[in-house]
């Protein structure tokens, strides 16, 4: 690094403190071993709830990592049959999802790692590969992010979407605040500098294990306020197609503030 990307690095990590020692919770989306039967369409969903009501309970809406943009989604009617080993369901409880999943054969959902099989495990036939013991972190407000893309793209879920194995779910305090700062420049120059999301393929690549080390600074309820309002007018523009071109501006100054960079270093930043 040149002399001035070390002074831009070390004051970010100065004043920031890294999210791992934050009071949050970091998780990946759902792998189920075969998409195909899990995953299902509106058509699909309405059909084994009109076969049996029960279904409902276990069909959630799901975000996959392609449906999500920065400050905002875009849900594709996909759904998600959430038989989560860590719920211990009994599928005989619900005659039409059993049925559907039957339907692409036992043979192949079986958990055993046989050819034509799915990955061994210790789950049952009808349930996900993973065992996904933090299936409530859903249903409360959530960061949520694709790994691969062309760009970073961070949101916010307020609406108990489950997301596939391509995202990652974070949940915790802050979030608003969280979400303009994850989605700023001075992190996505950070995350470059470090080499953290480099796929060799012209794509950035953030995992957990990389948003775990982004440092931020921990603010006081009152110092976030700022943060919080612009975030909360971004997400209302974003949701009408608006152009957030001057908000996303406004929220980029404030965190070049926060990190007390320079002027040479803040051009240098915005220019990358």
């Amino acid at each position: 690094m040149s002399s001035l990307e070390q002074s831009i690095r070390s004051k970010i990590e100065l004043v920031g403190t890294p999210l791992k020692d934050w009071d949050i919770d970091i998780y990946r989306g759902v792998l189920t071993g075969y998409n195909e039967a899990f995953i299902i369409d509106s058509e699909t969903k309405e059909k084994l709830i009109k076969e049996d009501s029960k279904s409902a309970e276990i069909i959630r809406p799901l975000l996959r990592g392609r449906d999500i943009k920065r400050y905002g989604y875009q849900f594709a009617d996909l759904y998600l049959i959430t038989t989560f080993p860590s719920l211990k369901i009994n599928i005989d409880q619900y005659p039409a999802v059993k049925q559907h999943l039957m339907d692409f054969g036992y043979d192949r959902l079986k958990q055993t790692g046989e050819t034509g099989s799915r990955k061994k495990t210790n789950n049952q036939w009808f349930e996900t590969q993973d065992s996904i013991s933090y299936w409530e972190d859903f249903y409360k407000q959530k960061i949520i992010w694709k790994i691969i893309g062309n760009q970073m793209a961070f949101s916010i879920d307020s609406n108990e979407y489950v997301v596939n194995n391509a995202c990652y779910i974070l949940t915790g305090s802050y979030l608003e605040y969280l979400l303009s700062v994850l989605n700023s420049n001075v992190i996505k120059w950070y995350s470059y500098i470090t080499n953290m999301n480099k796929t060799g393929v012209g794509d950035v690549q953030v995992g957990g294990q990389n948003v775990n080390l982004f440092p931020i600074p921990l603010l006081s309820d009152f110092e976030q306020e700022p943060f919080i309002k612009l975030v909360e007018e971004m997400l209302i523009k974003k949701e009408k197609n608006e152009n957030t071109t001057v908000l996303e501006t406004i929220i980029d100054n404030l965190i070049y503030a926060m990190y007390g960079l320079s002027e040479e270093e803040i051009q240098f930043i915005s220019s990358q």
